[in-house]
């Protein structure tokens, strides 16, 4: 995975405490870190398909808020005391995939103090778009304990 220099500290300490959860199960594996930019891959298998043989429009959804969220906390100033979730998120699903793997790449369109927009599309392995999405992230206090 290559990661910006200035990120290596802070993805060490995102691995510690992220190694199970949703990203996990739907077999997403993250690619590239830079401040305003990751990418990453995820298979179109049995978790990640709906009843029609098809990536489900749900798992795109989580794959675009995963790719945004990290993203988000990794352009945050002070982790020790912020942190960036999801706010509001909408996908535009313009072609079906039913195997391999669909790579997504999230920008920051806006990463202010209290707000930031990512923008995130989704590509299957002939690099044909999948999805289009847009993500906020709302800046809030960390809970403590």
């Amino acid at each position: 995975m290559h990661v910006a220099d200035e990120l290596k500290e802070r993805v060490e300490l995102y691995k510690r405490f992220t190694a199970d959860n949703m990203a996990t199960a739907l077999g997403i594996e993250l690619t590239s870190l830079e401040k305003h930019k990751i990418k990453g891959v995820m298979p179109v298998h049995a978790p990640t398909k709906q009843p029609f043989g098809i990536l489900h429009g749900g798992a795109s959804v989580a794959f675009a808020e995963t790719l945004a969220s990290i993203g988000g906390w990794l352009a945050l100033d002070d982790i020790e005391n912020f942190n960036a979730v999801g706010l509001e998120i909408n996908a535009n699903h313009v072609r079906s995939v039913s195997s391999g793997k669909v790579s997504g790449t999230a920008t920051a369109l806006h990463a202010g103090r209290t707000t930031q927009v990512w923008e995130i599309l989704i590509h299957d392995e002939k690099q044909r778009l999948v999805c289009i999405s847009r993500c906020t992230l709302a800046v809030v206090p960390r809970q403590q304990g």
